[in-house]
């Protein structure tokens, strides 16, 4: 067991969550807290081609300059990662693409180059593995998402890397889905062709990370990845703190932890508790299904998702396969919506010179509901819910408006029992929700998503997003009403995303041609005009 190598990689896979932007004196106490606990390489961070998306922090690129300027303790070995990606695409070649990034590791204060590959990337990535390792660099290759390859797969792989001069074959426990037994199962199927040594990447998705590098070990692999309180993409991954006591035991050397446990205590701790990384029942589930661990993470970091969103967008991903991250699958709305299709039910016959009031999710609904359910009563006034809104007598609802489709599976239950008619564009969701009647009172107006645009028809309408609210205020204008009044549209905070959603949303429609005049009756935090409740 001597001859066990540990990596920790938590400024690369923990940048994830900071956009790889830490301080400096959490890098200066971190390596010091490495060297003490006997981690042979610090993986310090990505190194990428990458500028197109916004701001990241030095371990984004981990140059040599930056390497430089560090207080790298005496014998610490340091490592980069790439995306074979990168190279894979590059104009260049991957090769040639390479020798942009990396000067002869005699120049350089990086020892470990290590590659991230799915399997159609090995292929054109091992020569560059070739050419490093001939440039004086210690090399490996770490194998995603293998959990899903056949046997026959994995064996043509280690057959084909066999060929060339890796110092460690790693494989990598992508979406958290792999236990013990199968941990076994793919080492001792790799170890079939593959004579080198091996690694093993493990992610914490269903809490088995610790429990999945153990076993590896057991199997014989020698070169382990872990991070600070596993702080990694998602769930994260198997705990450094943890790895190092059982290191400990295995290899017989006695370890320093006390400035890893004050690192915890003054770095990770806090972040940890900021951004939240570490299994939960989301994770665990999304482990169980093979879901990208990603999808989860940006649900939890977006208050626009609750509980129930989440669940619903994980059984929406379970149907449709989520085991590649893709922004466009979050935006579902776009996915479901592309093109122009009518629906059957035209709303200016029920709506046609009448005001509307829409009623919100904001507090002020609750706070002036007595006003508004006179004034809704007084002037017959066409009232639109969204979505599940209960915030005035329900008798005062004359349609709810429906239309995200995670949001929908969510609510999918409550609106069989509520008694007002429901309006969804039902025609783009029976791929999503089948043909049955999504609600017993259902109409179908159709919508089209298309980025900045607003356009009112008969029985459809084209909106910009699959906000509720777009649809909302485009089945009030096709209904050819008076005016559009809001209610509980207070607005969020300033730094709330959803704040700037709704505020470009609601610029848009006001420039549209055909749109009606807005007014909000309760307070509003909008760029719109207001009035009072009571002066109505």
């Amino acid at each position: 067991m001597s001859d066990i190598k540990l990596i920790d990689c938590t400024l690369r896979d923990g940048g994830y969550y900071n956009n790889w932007d830490f301080s400096q004196d959490l890098i200066r106490d971190y390596l010091r807290a490495m060297a003490a606990a006997a981690v042979d390489y610090v993986e310090l961070g990505f190194r990428s081609f990458e500028t197109s998306n916004g701001f990241r922090g030095a371990c984004a690129y981990t140059t040599d300059s930056f390497i430089r300027s560090l207080d790298i303790p005496a014998g610490m070995k340091i490592g980069v990662m790439m995306n074979a990606a990168e190279l894979v695409n590059h104009p260049a070649g991957p090769v040639d693409a390479a020798k942009l990034l990396f000067v002869p590791a005699a120049e350089s204060p990086v020892t470990l180059v290590r590659f991230a590959c799915h399997f159609h990337e090995i292929e054109k990535t091992l020569p560059v593995c070739a050419w490093l390792k001939s440039v004086g660099y210690t090399v490996g290759i770490n194998l995603m998402q293998i959990a899903d390859r056949t046997e026959a797969e994995i064996e043509q792989l280690a057959l084909l890397a066999n060929d060339y001069p890796l110092d460690a074959l790693y494989f990598a426990d992508s979406l958290g889905s792999m236990d013990p037994a199968q941990t076994a199962y793919i080492v001792r199927t790799l170890r079939r062709h593959w004579k080198g040594a091996l690694g093993i990447h493990t992610h914490d998705n269903m809490g088995k990370a610790i429990a999945n590098t153990l076993r590896a070990i057991e199997e014989g692999v020698t070169w382990v990845d872990s991070t600070v309180t596993g702080m990694g993409r998602g769930p994260g991954n198997a705990q450094t703190e943890y790895v190092v006591i059982e290191l400990e035991k295995l290899r017989g050397t006695k370890v320093n932890m006390s400035p890893l446990l004050a690192l915890i205590r003054e770095h990770f701790g806090p972040m940890k508790a900021h951004y939240g990384w570490g299994a939960n029942p989301y994770y665990y589930i999304a482990g169980q299904y093979g879901l990208h661990p990603t999808y989860i993470q940006e649900m939890q970091s977006d208050p626009r998702y609750g509980e129930a969103e989440i669940l619903s967008v994980i059984e929406y991903l379970r149907t449709v396969g989520g085991k590649k991250f893709s922004a466009k699958v979050m935006d579902a709305g776009r996915q479901l919506y592309g093109g122009e299709l009518d629906g059957t039910w035209a709303p200016a016959e029920d709506i046609q010179s009448r005001d509307v009031l829409i009623i919100g999710a904001g507090p002020g609904v609750a706070a002036h509901r007595a006003a508004l359910e006179r004034v809704a009563r007084e002037k017959n006034l066409f009232v639109i819910a969204l979505n599940t809104q209960t915030g005035i007598d329900a008798d005062l609802i004359d349609v709810r408006a429906a239309c995200h489709p995670f949001r929908l599976l969510a609510d999918r239950e409550v609106y069989r029992t509520l008694p007002q008619p429901v309006v969804v564009p039902a025609s783009r969701l029976t791929d999503l929700l089948g043909d049955a009647p999504f609600a017993p009172n259902q109409r179908d107006f159709g919508m089209s998503v298309k980025p900045g645009v607003f356009e009112f028809h008969e029985r459809f309408a084209v909106v910009p997003s699959s906000l509720v609210v777009a649809y909302a205020l485009a089945l009030a204008t096709s209904g050819k009403a008076s005016r559009i009044l809001l209610a509980g549209f207070d607005g969020y905070a300033a730094d709330d995303p959803r704040m700037a959603e709704v505020e470009e949303l609601l610029a848009a429609y006001q420039k549209s041609s055909g749109a009606l005049p807005l007014l909000s009756v309760t307070p509003t935090r909008f760029k719109i005009s207001s009035t009072s409740v009571y002066a109505l």
